[in-house]
């Protein structure tokens, strides 16, 4: 199959145009040319904004799919039906599990529960993207695929709640140094985790295949850890010892504004969730997740520790980190005077 990528180097999607050409497809990357392209792929260097350089950079390619891994909105949408529908057979947006209602009225999540998520602007324009796509009607055009993975994470990255925005290693510092985490509610809360592998090998699956046509799915495994036992994985494969200072998604939300935890947490992480994958089962019959979440978790401390590139340095969440674990003390001594 000739397939076509938007993005295509990132977390989740690296790993899927690697199985897409280990399978033997046609696999071309659109994207501005930032990252090395994996191993096969043939790379069209433009930015899916210009739509004019990407009509002109494509010409008159046909494809039997495109995916979208970097729309976001009902306008990006909307853009790539213009630049696609008539060069595909199949269009595959990736939504977000985090689309669904928040808080949850029950945990175990399908693709039947109701999306609304009042916390968080970043879902709330997937489901606006997702309604748009659901009233799209196909006229000899690409058939849309709606996808909804969880928190997908690689060898690059670490799924962790509460971290800034240049990534997991201020957390994995202090862990190393001995200082204390913070560590959303009480950390008994479950959350499932999908590593990268995994999921591209459902999306392979779904690639191309005439049943996933007009199918929303959800792509996750079907482990769900505490978040008290990720950062315990972490800590042990670090060699040091875990201090977590916990805190309430609410507090956080309040203290971390410039993080969005109103979103990340609220909105997401500090609800306990269990996917249900039947329907992908259906579709792809052979997909059973082998990435156990501790092996992952384990695999990705060893890489970031290998890779002096990914161990960004993040100074103002660290002392961001402090102060806020500062206040959380200050409150608890006070509380536990006036009791």
């Amino acid at each position: 199959m000739k397939i076509l990528l938007i993005g295509g180097t990132g977390i989740i999607s690296t790993e899927v145009s690697r199985q897409l050409v280990a399978d033997s497809n046609e696999v071309y990357l659109l994207n501005r040319g930032n990252r090395p392209l994996p191993d096969g792929t043939v790379g069209i260097c433009c930015d899916i904004h210009n739509t004019e350089q990407v009509d002109q950079a494509l010409n008159q390619m046909q494809f039997d799919c495109v995916a979208d891994f970097i729309a976001f909105n009902q306008a990006d949408v909307k853009r790539d039906l213009a630049l696609f529908a008539h060069r595909s057979k199949q269009y595959i947006f990736v939504s977000s599990a985090s689309a669904y209602e928040k808080p949850p009225k029950n945990f175990f999540i399908t693709e039947e529960t109701p999306l609304a998520n009042p916390y968080w602007q970043y879902s709330r324009d997937k489901i606006e993207a997702e309604q748009y796509l659901r009233g799209y009607k196909v006229s000899g055009g690409a058939a849309i695929t709606i996808i909804r993975p969880s928190h997908t994470y690689s060898e690059r990255s670490l799924p962790l709640a509460v971290k800034g925005d240049r990534g997991p290693w201020s957390v994995l510092q202090r862990i190393q140094q001995g200082k204390p985490v913070l560590i959303h509610g009480d950390g008994s809360s479950l959350w499932t985790i999908t590593h990268s592998k995994d999921f591209a090998t459902g999306f392979v699956g779904l690639v191309g295949n005439p049943n996933a046509y007009g199918q929303t799915l959800q792509i996750t495994s079907g482990e769900a850890l505490s978040w008290n036992r990720i950062y315990e994985i972490i800590a042990d494969e670090l060699g040091s010892a875990l201090h977590p200072v916990y805190a309430t998604s609410e507090f956080l939300a309040q203290a971390g504004k410039q993080y969005d935890f109103y979103g990340k947490l609220l909105g997401d992480k500090a609800h306990s969730v269990l996917f249900d994958t039947a329907r992908l089962k259906l579709i792809v019959p052979d997909y059973r997740p082998v990435v156990s979440a501790e092996e992952g978790l384990r695999h990705s401390v060893q890489y970031l520790l290998a890779h002096p590139e990914l161990q960004l340095e993040d100074p103002e969440f660290d002392q961001w980190t402090d102060r806020v674990i500062a206040a959380q003390q200050a409150a608890l001594t006070a509380m536990n005077e006036n009791s």
